[in-house]
């Protein structure tokens, strides 16, 4: 039906976002005037307003979309702290579920079409036996099982038709759609966090780069103790369908029920592999979200969906680990003269050291102190609020701050990482952990043993390019 087309033009979608921008634009600066008589505790609920405005006004625009502005409200949705004061969280996280769930109503009649012509047979040359009925959405397709002829059981993802052009029209927009979040996040730089979005999702539109992601991955973590990533069959992967190996496992859903000890491993599982891939292979998924990994039957955990994906460049992760020592040792020289040849600082001496190593350590503490934590969705919250949000104490500097794009989509794997553990509620010491990349500490859990044993035998320096 028409109404379940993907618009590829960027005209509507503009006057859409245009208009809820400029309407929250006029309604900050009525709440910014009238703020000037108004109690601590009036300013602090007229913000919380203006925070569930502009959320809702959000869910709404990206309502209408189709393409890269889905994306980024799948990306909302995953979150599940701060942007919305806690008594009103449960509410927008049910809308903002739905807009995660949405998809385009295509049939498999063109989903049909889309795989035959990329892989230019008919369906019933190339697979023994195919699902119509399709097992999973993607962000931007779904995921269908199928069986080879050689018997393998596959998933098969497939791109919707028209959505990389849909996508591309979101792109122009992006300007407007980061104008909104802006009103969540004043502190964010725009032009830099555009310039990434842009990159990476232009690279998510091609399965083809998705699936070599995914073959460094499986080739890296090939018989891991516990983690698992599908093999990819190159043959039948081209940029708009993707093959890959079927795993079934136990969902997120039904893992947050499971007893605290098993939700800490499956947590500290979760933890080693995004920040592993960070700091000791140097490339990683940047979208960490509870749907892109499932609990196998022996015990590990399979992770796929690396379309959003990120390696760094040379000096880069490097610069991370030096960052993240001088948090944890206090070396208040170093983190800022580290932040001032990077940029973070463009003027250095509007900044207060101590107050920066606070804010650095409110920001990072559940892995930068060394204590025992439990992530709760407070917890979340609390981070993320210090890390971007105008209620935190720290605003007035972090709206000096300047963070690289590479900085900034390494702090978006970090903060997602850590609102799946939040909804896990997972305990640990992940200093601890931590301290196996930062300064090549022996491990102190079972998984660490486990793990240093694996790439003892593996060679991991030769396994990270």
């Amino acid at each position: 039906m028409a109404k379940d087309r993907i618009p590829t033009t960027r005209v509507g979608r503009t006057a859409k976002i245009g208009g809820l921008a400029a309407g929250q634009a006029i309604r900050q600066a009525g709440t910014h005037v009238t703020n000037v008589a108004r109690t601590k505790e009036g300013r602090e609920s007229a913000l919380e307003r203006r925070h569930i405005e502009a959320a809702e006004q959000i869910v709404e625009a990206l309502g209408h979309m189709k393409g890269a502005a889905m994306k980024l409200g799948q990306v909302m949705s995953f979150l599940d702290v701060g942007v919305v004061p806690e008594e009103y969280r449960e509410e927008f996280q049910r809308k903002l579920a739905r807009l995660r769930d949405a998809a385009p109503t295509v049939t498999f009649k063109q989903m049909r079409k889309v795989i035959e012509e990329e892989l230019d047979e008919p369906i019933a040359e190339i697979f023994a036996e195919f699902d119509e009925e399709p097992i999973a959405a993607a962000s931007i397709g779904q995921v269908y099982s199928a069986w080879l002829t050689d018997g393998r059981r596959v998933a098969v993802k497939v791109q919707y038709p028209g959505v990389a052009a849909a996508v591309r029209a979101d792109m122009q927009n992006l300007g407007l759609i980061l104008r909104l979040l802006k009103r969540l996040a004043p502190g964010m730089d725009p032009k830099a966090l555009g310039e990434e979005i842009r990159d990476r999702i232009e690279e998510e539109l091609d399965y083809e780069l998705e699936a070599a992601n995914q073959k460094t991955l499986a080739r890296i973590f090939r018989s891991h103790p516990f983690i698992v990533i599908p093999d990819v069959v190159s043959s039948l992967s081209r940029e708009r369908v993707m093959v890959s190996e079927y795993v079934h496992g136990t969902g997120f859903e039904e893992l947050k029920a499971y007893p605290q000890e098993e939700r800490d491993r499956i947590g500290e599982i979760i933890f080693r592999f995004y920040f592993g891939c960070l700091y000791r292979h140097h490339q990683f998924s940047g979208d960490p979200h509870p749907g892109n990994s499932v609990l196998l039957d022996d015990g590990r955990m399979a992770f796929f969906d690396f379309g959003l994906f990120k390696r760094m460049p040379p000096g880069s992760v490097e610069l991370e680990i030096a960052v993240a020592r001088a948090i944890i040792e206090g070396d208040l020289e170093t983190i800022m003269r580290l932040g001032s040849e990077t940029g973070f600082f463009p003027d250095p001496d509007r900044f207060d050291p101590d107050r920066v190593l606070e804010q650095f350590r409110a920001a990072t503490s559940w892995y930068t102190v060394d204590e025992y934590v439990e992530l709760t969705p407070e917890y979340a919250t609390q981070v993320l609020i210090d890390m971007s949000d105008p209620r935190s104490q720290y605003f007035g500097q972090m709206r000096h701050e300047s963070a690289p794009p590479d900085h900034i989509f390494g702090r978006r794997m970090e903060v997602l990482t850590l609102a799946v553990l939040s909804q896990l509620h997972t305990r640990g010491n992940f200093h601890r952990i931590a301290r196996e990349w930062f300064y090549g500490d022996e491990p102190i859990t079972e998984l660490g043993r486990q793990e240093a044993e694996f790439y003892g035998q593996r060679q991991p320096n030769k396994l990270s390019g």
